[in-house]
């Protein structure tokens, strides 16, 4: 069994990866961090002109009709470059859920703009520092109208649509459902707070009586979010990679011309071993990541465990390499001029986008127990 990407992918892969390194360097990831824009503007046109937002969106709606494998090797290079854009707000969580559960007239509405990248979309779950869940969760909707917080939200002060948990009424997981709302709408309001990672902008979404149209049935809301975040989960755990493998290589060329009592540092066993296992943890986590992407473009009975996997794995190397690319780095590491800063910022805040490790881990023990009690 082949589980290598085919030659069209890797060729799309290469052309993103080009693309960043051309027009997304890390000085433009330090403009986004240090700035107020919420992201950077050329390279989301760029990646728009490119037509990567549309990959997985139909082509009746203006998109390519492509995959989720597509989609894996382009959030590979995000994850390398730290791109700051709301790419994985808008593609991996908005117009999936929009594609997969809106009505006709909320595709024909939102997902055109979407795969142009005319429109950014968000996904907001959160209230607080407590995760999502069928108790903590109080915005309500009511007769069409959304009122409540959520709080943090990715990208949510660039973002035009938001995908949300709300609470319909009734007891338990079907107390939850989905609704579309369009944040220019009146009644929606947003602030920007602060996160670890400011170049990609979080904001609070406060909603008073704010017109919202459920999306994917009443009462479907926790299931729903819990079928996104499978697939998203993946796509995460690619970005991760690619992150992972760029900390990498950022600390082998820092230890490869740094020298230290006469020698260059990399030729210590410290500094080799430290590189290496960085290696090991990110291969492993790329293993996973590929049965996580067959599964995913397969809709494979596997999924919920296939993805639980990548993102604990991935989520751990990208914190490993992360980490271990400052130590190479050492003192100098730790200062605001280098650039192991954003991957640092990074790992930390893609491993709690849809959830904490602690999450997942759960996630991946519960579903291994159910099937091996099937």
């Amino acid at each position: 069994m082949n589980f290598d990407f085919s030659d069209d992918q890797k060729m799309l892969k290469e052309q993103v990866r080009k693309f960043l390194a051309d027009k997304c360097p890390m000085k433009v990831v330090r403009r986004v961090l240090d700035g107020e824009e919420t992201h950077a503007a050329e390279v989301w046109q760029g990646l728009a002109d490119m037509g990567l937002m549309g990959t997985a969106i139909p082509e009746a709606y203006g998109g390519l009709g492509l995959g989720p494998l597509e989609l894996c090797v382009i959030a590979e290079e995000l994850g390398r470059a730290c791109a700051p854009v709301p790419f994985s707000s808008s593609v991996y969580l908005a117009s999936e859920a929009i594609r997969r559960w809106g009505s006709e007239a909320q595709k024909k509405a939102w997902l055109p703009k979407l795969a142009r990248g005319e429109a950014i979309g968000t996904l907001a779950t959160a209230e607080g520092p407590q995760p999502p869940s069928p108790r903590t969760v109080r915005a309500a909707l009511t007769d069409g109208r959304l009122t409540g917080s959520k709080l943090p939200v990715a990208d949510g002060e660039a973002a035009h649509v938001a995908v949300v948990v709300v609470n319909t009424g009734g007891s338990g997981q079907r107390a939850l459902s989905l609704a579309l709302v369009d944040l220019s709408a009146e009644g929606v309001s947003r602030t920007r707070v602060a996160t670890v990672d400011p170049a990609r902008k979080h904001a609070r979404l406060d909603f008073s009586n704010a017109p919202a149209e459920l999306l994917g049935g009443k009462g479907k809301g926790w299931q729903l979010l819990n079928e996104l975040y499978d697939g998203a989960a993946v796509l995460f755990a690619f970005e991760q990679i690619g992150g992972a493998e760029a900390a990498m290589w950022m600390g082998r060329d820092y230890a490869l011309q740094r020298q230290a009592f006469g020698r260059v540092i990399g030729s210590y066993q410290a500094i080799k071993h430290k590189l290496a296992d960085v290696y090991v943890k990110t291969e492993l986590a790329r293993s996973n990541a590929y049965y996580g992407a067959m599964m995913y473009a397969e809709n494979g009975a596997d999924l919920p465990i296939a993805a639980a996997a990548a993102r604990v794995a991935a989520t751990d190397a990208y914190d490993f390499a992360a980490k271990e690319n400052i130590q190479t780095h050492g003192g100098i590491g730790f200062t605001w001029e280098a650039d192991t800063q954003f991957h640092y910022r990074r790992s930390r805040l893609l491993a709690l986008a849809i959830g904490g490790p602690t999450a997942w881990k759960d996630k991946l023990v519960t579903r291994l127990e159910r099937k091996n009690a099937a």
